[in-house]
């Protein structure tokens, strides 16, 4: 992930690897349902084996663009948040690019698996911790809302010690891995109604057929 760090060709935060930037409703976890515009960067090295954006993690493929672009780009439409996300956004210093979005008064959400140093002001946080690379301790006080994905029952056990690190004000949900969501859905609507700390997520906007 060489080039994924490289303060040098990104100049400091002035230029990301964009995979892709627009207009569009968040369809999961907490803000679900709101028009928010969205930032997709390249690059990740936590590799989940049903991620659905998997063509984001090589980084090679999406060459360093002006973060005046994306912000202009932003700005020119009715959006008043921001998504970052990826990929893994937390692998590039974000700090220009939230600054240069925040100047123009929008709030800024990131979704993170909090396994790379943060960078940047965000207004809220949603973590969503994976396994095979956990998050660091700083993105446990830092998260607004905790986004477990689950794939098997034992998955209900990894979000509870994901869930004991994050401050009391974090929302907690549970969201079915889409590949099996009819036949872990059961499982998790008896889970919440049992430990209702949590919330469920669910793909919203796979179901709009929109982005």
């Amino acid at each position: 992930m060489k080039e994924a760090t490289n303060y040098d060709l990104l100049d400091g935060g002035r230029k990301l690897p964009l995979v892709e930037d627009f207009y569009t409703i968040q369809g999961e976890g907490f803000h679900t349902g709101k028009p928010a515009y969205f930032i997709r960067l390249g690059g990740c090295d936590v590799g989940c084996r049903w991620c659905d954006a998997k063509y984001t993690w090589n980084p090679k493929l999406y060459p360093p663009t002006d973060i005046s672009e994306v912000v202009r780009r932003a700005t020119s439409c009715q959006a008043q948040a921001i998504v970052i996300t990826g990929g893994e956004p937390l692998l590039y210093p974000l700090g220009p690019l939230t600054s240069a979005l925040k100047g123009h008064g929008l709030k800024i959400f990131l979704e993170t698996s909090g396994s790379h140093p943060f960078s940047g002001y965000f207004d809220w946080v949603c973590l969503s911790p994976k396994r095979q690379q956990p998050p660091l301790p700083e993105a446990f006080w830092r998260a607004h809302e905790l986004k477990v994905i689950v794939e098997r029952e034992a998955d209900l056990q990894w979000a509870e010690r994901n869930a004991e690190q994050v401050g009391r004000e974090c929302k907690l949900f549970l969201q079915p891995e889409w590949s099996v969501s009819e036949e872990i859905m059961p499982l998790l609507v008896e889970y919440v109604k049992a430990h209702p700390a949590w919330n469920i997520s669910i793909q919203t906007h796979k179901y709009m057929h929109i982005p």
